[in-house]
C-alpha cells in the first residue's frame, strides 16, 4: 500500500496542489525508496501497473507528474457524482446537528479502515430509522409489525442491495448508481426547504437558539469534518477515469467538492431553521411520523443511502487486500472479505441506534486526523520552504486545529452526549394547540386534533 501510495502522489501533485492532500496521498510512504511497484489496486477495475523500478525521493513524489497514464473505464462525469455521492452520504442529514452543537503506515490504514467501516455502520442506521418510518404509514399496518421494524429491514436492506451492490470489482459501474443518488439528494434538499416553511413557524425557537457558539461547537466540527471526509476515495475514482490525468481530477475533485458544499450548507441552513436546539443527528427524526412529504424524502433518502453504501465498502476491502493479501483478491476471498466486512458493519448497526453518536466520534477520532493532523505533520516534514513561508504556516494552522478537535471534541462527546430520540415522536407532533397549514388545500391553516396533522395528500 505504502509503494502504490507513492507513485500516485507523483500523479497528485503535477501542479502546485493543495498541500494537505498532496501529504496525505505521500504519508504513508515515507519509509519507502527505490520501490518495485505491484498492482495492489488492479483486482478492483484499473489496469494492474507495471512493474518498473522508482528512485524518486519524498520531495520529487510531491512535485513530479505522473508518467504513467492507466486507463479505466470511467467518464469525469461518473467520477464526479462518486465523489459527490462519497461526500453526501450519512454526513448530510448530521450536519444540521453539528450547526446546533456549533508504525506510521499502518496506522494510517488502521485509522481509515475503521472511518469507511463507521460510514457503513452510519448508513445502516440511516436505512432502519428512515425506512421503517416510512412503512408505518401503509394504511393497515400494525407499527409494532417485526417485519417493518429497523432491524429486519437493515438485514433486509444489506441482503437485497448492499451486498450485492459491494461485490462489484470495478467502482465504475456504481457511477450510474451515484446519479441517481445524486437526484434523489436533490429531491430530498427541496423538501426540507419546504418545511422551512410550511413547518418551522409552528415549532417553538429554543432558548440561545441563535448564538454563534456554544461549548460543545468543537463536536460540530468533527461532524461537518466526517461529512466532507472522501480522501479513501480518491485513489479508486482517479485510477477509473478513462484518462487519468492531473488536470481532469483537478476538474472532478474541484466540482464534486463545490456541488457538495452547496448541498450541504443548504441542508444544515434549513434543517436548523426548522427545528433549532431540538435537532437531532438524524434530521428525519425531528419530523412528525404522520408527515406524508417528508415520508417520501425518508423513502428517497433510503435509497440514496442504500446506493452509497457499497462505495465505503470497496475502499474498505481495498484498505485489506493491500494488507493482507498484497492487493490482489481471488474471485472467492472477493467475495468472502467482502460478506466478512458487511456481517460485521450490520451486526454493529443492529445494536446501535443513535446516529449522532456515531458521527461524533468517527469525526473527532478518524476524520480530524485524516483530514487536518496526517496531512499537515507530513507536509511540514517533505516540504523545504522556510518556516514563515505562508504555505507551512497554514500548515502549522490546520496541525494545532486538528490536535484540539480531536482532544477536546472527544472530551465533549463522552462527557456531553447527545440526546437521541431513538425512534420516539417528537413532542412538538403531539401538541394539542398548533395551527399547521395543510398543504393539500393550499390556501388556510386548520387546527388539528391531537396529533399535529402533516398529510400532504
Amino acid at each position: 500500500m505504502g509503494e502504490w501510495l507513492l507513485e500516485e502522489a507523483a500523479a497528485g501533485a503535477g501542479a502546485k496542489a493543495d498541500p494537505g492532500l498532496q501529504a496525505f496521498d505521500l504519508c504513508a510512504s515515507l519509509p519507502s525508496k527505490n520501490l518495485v511497484t505491484s498492482a495492489p489496486m488492479g483486482y478492483q477495475g484499473q489496469r494492474p501497473y507495471s512493474n518498473l523500478k522508482r528512485d524518486l525521493d519524498d520531495k520529487e513524489s510531491l512535485v513530479s507528474e505522473h508518467k504513467q497514464k492507466e486507463k479505466g473505464n470511467c467518464r469525469q462525469s461518473s467520477a464526479i457524482f462518486n465523489v459527490v455521492n462519497s461526500i453526501t452520504g450519512s454526513g448530510i442529514i448530521g450536519l444540521p446537528y453539528s450547526m446546533q452543537q456549533a508504525g506510521l503506515p499502518l496506522g494510517i490504514l488502521l485509522l481509515l479502515w475503521v472511518s469507511y467501516v463507521t460510514a457503513m455502520i452510519s448508513y445502516n442506521i440511516i436505512t432502519g430509522d428512515t425506512l421503517s418510518k416510512v412503512f408505518q404509514r401503509i394504511p393497515g399496518v400494525d407499527p409494532g409489525n417485526f417485519f417493518i421494524g429497523r432491524h429486519f429491514i437493515i438485514g433486509l436492506s444489506t441482503v437485497a442491495f448492499s451486498l450485492p451492490l459491494s461485490l462489484y470489482r470495478d467502482i465504475a459501474k456504481l457511477g450510474k448508481a451515484s446519479l441517481i443518488s445524486a437526484v434523489l439528494t436533490a429531491v430530498i434538499l427541496i423538501f426540507v426547504i419546504v418545511r422551512v416553511f410550511t413547518l418551522g413557524p409552528y415549532i417553538s425557537r429554543t432558548e440561545d437558539a441563535w448564538v454563534f457558539a456554544k461549548p460543545n461547537a468543537i463536536q460540530a466540527v468533527g461532524i461537518m469534518s466526517f461529512a466532507f471526509i472522501c480522501h479513501h476515495n480518491s485513489f479508486l475514482v482517479y485510477g477509473s477515469l478513462e484518462e487519468p490525468t492531473v488536470a481532469k481530477w483537478s476538474q472532478v475533485i474541484h466540482v464534486s467538492v463545490m456541488i457538495s458544499a452547496f448541498i450541504s450548507v443548504l441542508f444544515a441552513t434549513t434543517g436548523y431553521l426548522t427545528f433549532t436546539g431540538h435537532t437531532q443527528g438524524d434530521l428525519f427524526e425531528n419530523y412528525c411520523r404522520n408527515d406524508d412529504l417528508v415520508n417520501f424524502g425518508r423513502f428517497c433518502y433510503g435509497i440514496t443511502v442504500i446506493l452509497t453504501y457499497p462505495i465505503e465498502c470497496f475502499v474498505t476491502r481495498e484498505v485489506i487486500a493491500n494488507v493482507f493479501f498484497g492487493g490482489n483478491l481471488s474471485q472467492i476471498s472477493h467475495v468472502l472479505v467482502t460478506t466478512v466486512i458487511i456481517t460485521m458493519a450490520t451486526l454493529v448497526s443492529l445494536t446501535v441506534d443513535c446516529l449522532g453518536i456515531v458521527l461524533e466520534f468517527n469525526g473527532v477520532l478518524c476524520a480530524a486526523p485524516l483530514i487536518f493532523v496526517i496531512p499537515s505533520a507530513c507536509y511540514l516534514k517533505l516540504s523545504e520552504e522556510r518556516w514563515i513561508h505562508p504555505d507551512k504556516i497554514l500548515a502549522s494552522v490546520m496541525l494545532l486545529n486538528g490536535v484540539i478537535v480531536m482532544v477536546v471534541g472527544f472530551v465533549m462527546a463522552v462527557l456531553h452526549p447527545q440526546d437521541c430520540s431513538h425512534g420516539q415522536e417528537m413532542a412538538y407532533c403531539f401538541s394539542t394547540n398548533v395551527s399547521f397549514f395543510n398543504i393539500s388545500s393550499f390556501l388556510e391553516p386548520i387546527t388539528q386534533p391531537p396529533v399535529l396533522n402533516i398529510s400532504t395528500f
